[in-house]
């Protein structure tokens, strides 16, 4: 017997969402479409479309464009309640959902996309075409669904304010390590969802003062358990001014640096805000000097690198020397053996 496209998500969830989707859009959606949204195979669609009909006796239209089946609830009444978002309120969260979607995962975007249908659900039907405009491109991105269980773990742990025992597997490390933490805040920094905490005391333990606060990646949280013990937010935690302050989601000691980027690049780093203390000068040869401070080395040598030969480290020294040597083992690796 073949094995199901979906196994973990029963037909009567399918016929739920596949309800919800029908009536809260208002709109007609394609054999194809509901199979990709349902994860399940046409002929399974196909059934629940069916035991809707007979078992609630909606009426859902059947339409064809070519060769293409199209599905959708007959509207019963013109008159609908008024709503309360206006159309820019509802284009923001529209493009909220878009631009996120690929942090979101697919059980979180199916939630999103329920709240906003149910709103657009009330909108005039000359109105709800205005809200496809948008779109989002997220090559390299991570699939945060197999993730969804470990992040509302951690909001409910945030929101009871409960100690966590936490497994987790650094890029670099061979093993998992397990250790206590007080979850403090997620957020998400060029397509990778955080967490932010501070170390909890391993019972039995005396408290090991960590020289840098947890940041954890979700996507290599192995565990999550939350314990009985309690915390409170502590009183000197600021996020704005642990992350915002400079650049580099990596927190080590601060230090300035000044580089000099020419042709795309010097207008590329002009549109942008790196640090909240950065200065741009633009200089009479065309090329534009760039100072701000950084707390992280490699996140900074990694962005330098990526405009090739239109960007240059002029400060500090050390850092000039080690980019270099970064150049000459990059060199090194194209050779001819």
């Amino acid at each position: 017997m073949p094995e199901k496209i979906d196994p973990y998500r029963s037909y009567g969830q399918k016929l739920i969402s596949l309800f919800a989707k029908l009536l809260f859009s208002g709109k007609s959606h394609s054999l194809i479409e509901l199979s990709r949204m349902l994860n399940c195979s046409k002929q399974t669609v196909l059934r629940l479309v069916d035991d809707i009909r007979r078992s609630y006796g909606v009426d859902i239209e059947e339409m064809k464009e070519g060769r293409r089946k199209f599905y959708r609830i007959k509207r019963l009444s013109a008159s609908k309640p008024v709503i309360n978002l206006t159309d820019t309120e509802l284009n923001a969260l529209y493009m909220c959902k878009i631009f996120a979607q690929h942090l979101l995962g697919h059980g979180f975007l199916e939630e999103a996309n329920r709240a906003l249908e149910k709103n657009l659900a009330l909108l005039p039907d000359e109105k709800q075409d205005s809200f496809n405009h948008f779109a989002s491109f997220y090559s390299g991105s991570i699939d945060y669904t197999p993730h969804q269980k470990s992040i509302l773990l951690i909001i409910n742990a945030m929101e009871n304010k409960k100690i966590c025992k936490i497994t987790y597997k650094a890029i670099m490390s061979k093993k998992a390590k397990t250790f206590y933490i007080k979850p403090l805040k997620i957020f998400s920094h060029r397509d990778t969802v955080y967490l932010h905490a501070r170390k909890a005391r391993t019972p039995k333990k005396p408290y090991d003062d960590p020289d840098f606060d947890p940041l954890l990646a979700f996507h290599r949280i192995r565990k999550i358990e939350i314990t009985d013990r309690l915390f409170e937010i502590p009183k000197d935690y600021d996020f704005e001014k642990v992350f915002n302050k400079n650049f580099g989601v990596i927190k080590e000691e601060a230090f300035k640096v000044e580089l000099e980027f020419s042709g795309w690049a010097a207008a590329y780093v002009s549109e942008r805000i790196w640090s909240p203390d950065q200065k741009l000068v633009k200089r009479k040869d065309g090329k534009t000097r760039l100072t701000f401070s950084t707390s992280s080395e490699p996140e900074l040598i990694s962005r330098v690198l990526s405009f090739g030969d239109e960007a240059k480290v002029i400060k500090p020294k050390w850092l000039v020397e080690e980019v270099k040597g970064v150049v000459n083992r990059m060199q090194r690796v194209y050779e001819p053996i």
